[in-house]
């Protein structure tokens, strides 16, 4: 069992930045492929982000560009540097963990809103 806390979230202006941050408690952190998904009011969760031991990571269209995720595996974190928000960017954000790329484990989520 990993369990995840997200911390981070927060409201911002559009144009803003943000950095999420999520602690994991496994001691084998490096072999998780480590993600964020997000839910906004009304709509289903979707994948935003997540990043393989190696750092290889895969984003999703509408964040490209904007969103940058990395990883200490020293630290057992990963984090989500936000740039540029949007509106559209607000939802409740979740941290998740896995073996493979489909998650496994969830945080309780941390909430970004971003106001026009």
């Amino acid at each position: 069992q990993v369990q995840l806390v997200e911390s981070g979230g927060g409201l911002v202006q559009a144009g803003g930045s943000l950095t999420l941050s999520c602690a994991a408690s496994t001691s084998i952190f490096s072999t998780y492929v480590m993600g964020w998904y997000r839910q906004a009011p009304g709509k289903q969760r979707e994948f935003v982000a997540h990043i393989r031991g190696s750092g290889i990571a895969d984003y999703t269209v509408s964040v490209k560009g904007r969103f940058t995720i990395s990883r200490e595996n020293t630290k057992n974190m990963v984090n989500l540097q936000m740039n540029s928000l949007k509106p559209e960017d607000t939802a409740v954000y979740y941290c998740t963990a896995s073996r493979t790329l489909l998650p496994q484990y969830w945080g309780q989520g941390t909430q970004v809103t971003v106001s026009s």
